[in-house]
């Protein structure tokens, strides 16, 4: 009995001090929790105790699923009954690099039908990356449609244009409405008039990298109706068929889409007119002769997008030389280390830098084009704001590394490829470049770093394992040497949720060992190294709850290439890991 009563008094006490008890009212709970955002916060304070476990339930109102089979929906609703806005993650992201079967399941459908009815709040759905059929839609509609204000289909596939025709009738209060790169079935363009006729709440449509048709007058009827239209971004269209349209979007901030599809032709396209207010911008097929056009309102964009345009090296740095106020820059490779230094020298409020993958064919190249250290160095040190670097670089060393850690402190999200153009690359390994990154860059959350054999040693894996405190996701390909390095790694990983890795020399020995190292880790793939045809050795990680996914190589795939020239998804071994209260996926 004597030990009861310390025990008792420490219980009263911590539950007191953490408003476990009467202490603190519950409308006071409702009221701090409710200026609690940060699912990390929201999941440390609902284990406080049983009443902080309940209100936290009672008041979250967003919840993002990283991955669809990693919990029942109907887990989902007993947990968070009252939530309005859902995101749920489907297939891996190496399904976007043709890295996943068609058929590989993130079926929206138990989603949709056990969830859209009984979350009686809900207001907003993102899917992404899921199999989404009309059937699933008009499930939603009925359920939600009344009160839905945002629906975000991210890279999904299988429904159609009669999906979005009855979701344009029926959710008439949509402010949302996003489509991009959606694999979307054009059966007409009446949604986008019904669209048009049935709602005045529009703020954003987002149908950009889809083969849907465009009705220019459509667009021009939806612009009239909402006047609170921010953001449109659609597929290819002649942007001189939409003078109308942007005459009378006088709330336009942000465009993206249309095209030049007559380049050259300045009496076709001298006419157009951008609305005043546009800040964001993304025009396809736009060459030097159809430059001059962004001149007059270029000193105001914050946010371009250039990666589907014909212009030079010449071009971007003359264009790129007008926009001082840029935030967002969106480019391709053929930028080259020379755009980069205007960039640099221009554009001091820089946040976010894409530098994607140009034509790999160095006589349609530029002279000057390619990405080396040379343009990350002068980027690295002209634009301190940055907070996300992508980029694919032909060439790279420890300094522009080590640069980007000195000067880049409000870094979260980093990701570099360094891609097999140069037979000779000037610095190898880079170990010390991304230790020095690592050390410097104390904000990163995301990390990526693609590289050739060689380009990363075992001592240089084991620092991104030491130095990743922070890190919670990152990709990884052709780093390390041998097992030992990737147990070094493991060992420092102790906030990592979330990794994937590619052409790598690990065993499954190993890779199992390690997965046991890292703690966080809720999700693991991997693609491309010493595999057997039974994946015996990944038993070793075999604990409760924990989903082991292997597929076995393909023998008679290993030497047969893809349509793209790349090697077929079932000819390299694959794992899937991941922590899941959902059971074994079907």
């Amino acid at each position: 009995m004597g030990g009861e009563a310390p025990e008792r008094r420490r219980r009263l006490g911590r539950e007191m001090s953490f408003g476990g008890g009467c202490g603190v009212p519950e409308e006071a709970l409702n009221l701090v929790l409710g200026y609690v955002d940060d699912p990390r916060d929201r999941e440390a304070a609902s284990l406080v105790s049983l009443r902080w476990h309940h209100i936290d339930a009672l008041t979250r109102k967003h919840v993002t699923v990283p991955f669809c089979y990693a919990a029942p929906p109907a887990r989902l609703l007993a947990r968070f009954p009252r939530l309005e806005s859902l995101a749920v993650k489907g297939k891996p992201r190496a399904a976007m690099y043709g890295l996943i079967p068609d058929d590989w399941g993130a079926y929206a459908r138990p989603w949709v039908t056990e969830l859209a009815a009984p979350l009686e709040c809900l207001k907003a759905l993102h899917l992404r990356r899921m199999v989404v059929t009309d059937e699933d839609l008009a499930a939603l509609v009925r359920a939600r449609g009344h009160m839905l204000q945002e629906l975000k289909l991210d890279k999904c596939s299988d429904f159609s244009t009669d999906a979005l025709r009855l979701v344009a009738r029926s959710c008439r209060s949509l402010r949302t409405l996003f489509l991009e790169e959606c694999a979307i079935a054009d059966n007409g363009t009446e949604w986008l008039h019904d669209l048009a006729v049935n709602n005045h709440a529009l703020v954003t449509l987002n149908f950009h990298m889809t083969e849907l048709t465009v009705a220019p007058a459509d667009l021009e009827l939806l612009a009239k109706n909402c006047k609170s239209l921010i953001s449109l971004k659609i597929s290819d269209c002649d942007l001189s068929d939409l003078i109308g349209f942007f005459r009378v979007s006088a709330s336009l901030q942000e465009f993206a889409g249309g095209a030049f599809i007559e380049q050259g032709d300045l009496t076709k396209y001298g006419n157009i007119k951008f609305p005043s207010r546009l800040c964001s911008l993304g025009l396809t097929y736009m060459g030097t002769n159809e430059m001059p056009l962004i001149f007059p309102f270029s000193g105001i964009l914050k946010k371009l997008d250039l990666q589907y345009t014909f212009l030079t090296t010449e071009d971007h740095c003359q264009l790129i030389a007008k926009c001082p106020n840029l935030l967002v820059l969106a480019v391709r490779n053929v930028i080259g280390d020379r755009g980069l230094g205007v960039v640099a020298d221009t554009c001091k409020k820089l946040q976010r830098l894409r530098v994607e993958r140009g034509d790999d064919d160095p006589g349609l190249q530029e002279e000057q084009g390619g990405i080396s250290q040379v343009g990350l160095t002068a980027v690295a040190v002209g634009c301190r704001e940055l907070e996300y670097i992508a980029a694919y670089v032909s060439d790279i060393t420890n300094g522009a590394l080590e640069s980007i850690g000195t000067f880049c402190k409000n870094l979260c999200d980093f990701r570099l490829v360094l891609l097999d153009r140069e037979e000779r690359i000037t610095e190898l390994p880079l170990d010390n470049g991304v230790r020095a990154l690592l050390r410097g860059c104390t904000k990163l959350r995301r990390f990526a770093l693609y590289l050739r054999p060689g380009g990363l040693s075992d001592v240089g894996l084991g620092y991104i394992g030491q130095f990743s405190g922070t890190i919670q996701y990152m990709l990884l390909g052709n780093v390390g040497e041998t097992d030992d390095g990737l147990i070094r790694f493991a060992l420092g990983c102790v906030n990592l949720r979330k990794l994937e890795l590619r052409s790598c020399c690990f065993s499954e020995r190993a890779l199992a060992l390690a997965i046991l190292q890292m703690p966080s880790l809720r999700y693991i793939w991997v693609q491309g190294y010493k595999a057997s045809q039974t994946g015996r050795d990944l038993m070793l990680m075999a604990r409760p709850f924990w989903n082991i996914e292997f597929t076995p190589p393909s023998p008679e795939n290993a030497n047969r290439l893809a349509e793209d020239g790349n090697p077929c998804v079932d000819s390299q071994a694959q794992i899937l890991a991941y922590y899941s209260l959902a059971g074994k996926r079907r």
